[in-house]
């Protein structure tokens, strides 16, 4: 019998039951949706959706949203549902998120290179106390994030951020997420090249356009020409690193690739060195491979870093330079190794003009409307009106004379922001957490702002610099594979064998001067309410054992088990 398209012959092999057609690339042709995300943004483009909340969400409520736009779209504008008060992280997987939804919104605002005006500043405060119950974080992403938002406010809220300069757009979705950039870019000393005219340029030609508003998952950027590598490029899908070219002068190292998630991977380099004016050109070529190769098959394997695994950095090159540039890159050399432990640029520090930067911290990122709204205050009144947001959770203001210097740091730490904050304040990162997030697992901002405070208190002559990231989940948006002590949300057993919240400890992450994923020791967990005891051993035996200049994510990578637990 002769074969057909329906009945294959004898001698035809047989295509294994279940086995999938391509991974959903539309540069291969695969346009049918394969999952149901990538069929409602087929269906209606996220961008579409600010229409509907502005003539018919606003004026209806909750109640009247689409599901696909509320679980979906409104993602484009920022809007993300919260978690239901009273859930607890047991629930978190079990419930279907109808029942985790609750009726109001996180909405993040985008701060592209965290810059901000103190009049935009001052906005984001009054918005917080007027509309958010004052809730304002500032993310790992330069962003701030405000929590209970109501749709029927939404559109006030923009109208209030845009008139200043601000918006959501794209803050979420599968779309160019944040473009992070150095706080300092333009005004520090040892700057070796300015990168804002890029991320001024991306974001007035690609943002909130629909060349690259459906992509297969968010596509993250960081571009910085700090030497300090201040924007943790080796995790970003993007990255532009300041480099000098021996011949070329100033410009960029393009990395590509990068991410954290359940499957972290560490971004690779291209070899390729890019003038600041070609900046733009070459994003859009690596996003439009993404968007065009990207899987879209499965959720998670739908970020750029599983292309980049399976081509490899040479055929990336290749594509990007024969089918998106039309040309070939320039060779390059690649970014020095940072001589500075910190990156967050905390402290008092001399700008290029004469005057003075001054970064401070707050804890884990939390902040409020009214501290939003002093700070700009003070920044006015003792800089030039601009203050930056950085990837560390922390706040910079710039500009300030000498002899004002003291007056606000005086003034900032009479607001609990510290310039001159212990390890633990300076290098303690928290996620959202079980308080807002519908993913997480365990509170995170809480525990920890009162683990600073414990462990203050119990070592407070440790000064090695030490990273403690506390994340609510498995999704690492606190980035605990890369912290020296990085804690995952998880439930656990007690000494009573009742289940409580506690976490998986990963230990000797790190990021700049050797990048690598932190170590896992089997079975080691931690409940939340031993977790000050159990730092404080670790950090204990760290300073008995190390040897001399020893960093910490050195020690824990050869350190016993038994050391370590």
């Amino acid at each position: 019998m002769a074969a057909t398209p329906d009945r294959p012959s004898a001698a035809t092999p047989r295509r294994k039951a279940g086995r999938h057609r391509g991974e959903g690339q539309w540069a291969a042709g695969h346009f049918t949706p394969l999952n149901a995300n990538e069929q409602f943004k087929k269906d209606d483009d996220g961008l579409n959706v600010r229409t509907r909340i502005e003539t018919i969400y606003a004026h209806r409520g909750f109640d009247a949203i689409d599901g696909a736009d509320l679980r979906g779209r409104m993602r484009w504008w920022g809007l993300y549902t919260q978690r239901k008060p009273g859930i607890d992280g047991g629930k978190t997987a079990i419930l279907e998120p109808e029942e985790l939804d609750d009726e109001h919104f996180m909405l993040r605002v985008r701060i592209d290179g965290g810059r901000l005006t103190t009049e935009q500043l001052r906005v984001v405060g009054e918005v917080s106390q007027e509309f958010a119950r004052g809730t304002a974080d500032i993310t790992d992403r330069q962003n701030v994030q405000y929590h209970w938002i109501r749709i029927e406010d939404v559109p006030e809220i923009w109208r209030r951020l845009e008139a200043v300069g601000l918006s959501t757009t794209e803050a979420c979705g599968d779309t160019p997420r944040v473009i992070v950039g150095s706080p300092v870019a333009g005004i520090a000393e040892d700057e070796i090249i300015d990168g804002t005219p890029a991320i001024d340029e991306i974001h007035r030609r690609f943002i909130g356009s629909k060349e690259f508003s459906n992509l297969p998952r968010k596509f993250k950027t960081a571009i910085s020409g700090s030497p300090v590598l201040d924007v943790v490029h080796e995790i970003n899908d993007i990255a532009f690193v300041g480099v000098r070219h021996p011949e070329h002068g100033p410009g960029f190292d393009l990395w590509v690739g990068g991410g954290l998630s359940t499957n972290p991977k560490i971004g690779v380099r291209l070899g390729a060195w890019v003038p600041l004016e070609e900046v733009p050109e070459v994003w859009a070529g690596v996003i439009g491979i993404f968007r065009d190769y990207g899987y879209r098959r499965l959720r998670t394997r739908a970020r750029l870093k599983f292309l980049v695994a399976d081509w490899g950095a040479e055929k990336f090159r290749q594509v990007l330079e024969d089918e998106y540039l039309k040309r070939k890159l320039t060779d390059g050399p690649a970014p020095a190794q940072p001589v500075q432990r910190w990156r967050d640029h905390i402290g008092v520090h001399r700008q290029q003009d004469g005057r003075y930067y001054v970064g401070f911290a707050p804890r884990v990122g939390r902040v409020d409307g009214a501290t939003l709204t002093k700070i700009a205050e003070l920044a006015e009144a003792h800089g030039s009106g601009r203050v930056r947001t950085t990837v560390e959770q922390k706040m910079i203001v710039l500009d300030v004379e000498q002899d004002r210097v003291d007056s606000l740091v005086a003034g900032l730490e009479a607001l609990d922001l510290q310039v001159t904050p212990s390890t633990f304040r300076r290098g303690t990162m928290a996620c959202t957490g079980i308080e807002f997030c519908k993913l997480a697992i365990v509170e995170t901002k809480a525990r920890g702002s009162s683990l600073i405070d414990e462990l203050e208190r119990r070592l407070p002559e440790f000064d090695e610099p030490i990273t403690i990231n506390l994340n609510g989940c498995p999704n690492a948006c606190a980035r605990i594979q890369v912290a020296d002590i990085g804690l995952k949300g998880q439930l656990v057993m007690d000494d009573n064998g009742e289940q409580v919240e506690g976490y998986q400890v990963h230990l000797g992450g790190a990021l700049g001067l050797e990048p690598g994923f932190g170590r896992k020791v089997r079975g080691l967990k931690v409940t939340s309410a031993e977790l000050p005891d159990y730092i404080e051993r670790v950090l204990r035996r760290f300073e008995e054992e190390r040897e001399e200049g020893e960093r910490f994510a050195t020690w824990a990578s050869r350190a016993s088990e038994e050391a370590l637990s």
